[in-house]
């Protein structure tokens, strides 16, 4: 089963989880409970830390939930900050980091290059755990729309369109979905 994030990011080919960690995992959870999938494939848009580039298509199964005032001892976490759901399609893959919050500080957000933390997607670190909960595969593919720096914002809504027609022909080239999926987008949402 494809999902989405929602709101910009609705597809016809997938259904809307919401957006952030907290409406995607409520969502999600609903999902889960009345009609279990065997497989996830979350698609949507990312912003990097520096390691990719605007365009670049990243693969995960990965996920942390680290707050950029965890890098400078600022606050601390008693619950499991990073998650992985093995996928043996997936192989040196970077970390997704997810938080209700756009890094805008680019010298700190680099920091969690070291940890191996390449991207930010705010629903990711969420659905990634409920899948945990429900033993299932969950792997997302992510477009890069910006960096996260000072200009984030701007930066993703200038490149969105280009970036999720490029994510859309990305699936379609690699049969994740098929062309006529694509003719229309729904405008749903859970």
């Amino acid at each position: 089963m494809i999902i989405s994030a929602g709101k910009n990011e609705v597809f016809s080919f997938a259904t809307p989880m919401g957006v952030g960690l907290i409406e995607s995992a409520i969502n999600l959870t609903r999902l889960c409970l009345f009609n279990k999938p065997d497989y996830l494939i979350f698609v949507g848009s990312a912003g990097s830390y520096g390691n990719y580039d605007i365009f670049d298509i990243v693969h995960s199964s990965s996920a942390s939930n680290i707050e950029l005032s965890f890098l400078r001892d600022d606050s601390y976490t008693p619950i499991d900050n990073v998650l992985k759901i093995d996928d043996p399609k997936l192989k040196n893959e970077t970390i997704v980091n997810s938080s209700n919050y756009i890094s805008t500080n680019q010298e700190l957000s680099k920091e969690l290059i070291n940890y191996g933390i390449g991207i930010e997607n705010m629903e990711f670190y969420s659905l990634v755990k409920v899948a945990q909960e429900f033993d299932i595969k969950i792997q997302g593919i992510f477009v890069i729309t910006n960096y996260t720096n000072k200009d984030a914002h701007k930066d993703f809504i200038s490149n969105h369109t280009k970036a999720i027609d490029k994510l859309i022909r990305y699936l379609e080239s690699k049969n994740i979905i098929v062309p006529c999926e694509t003719s229309k987008n729904k405008k749903d949402k859970i």
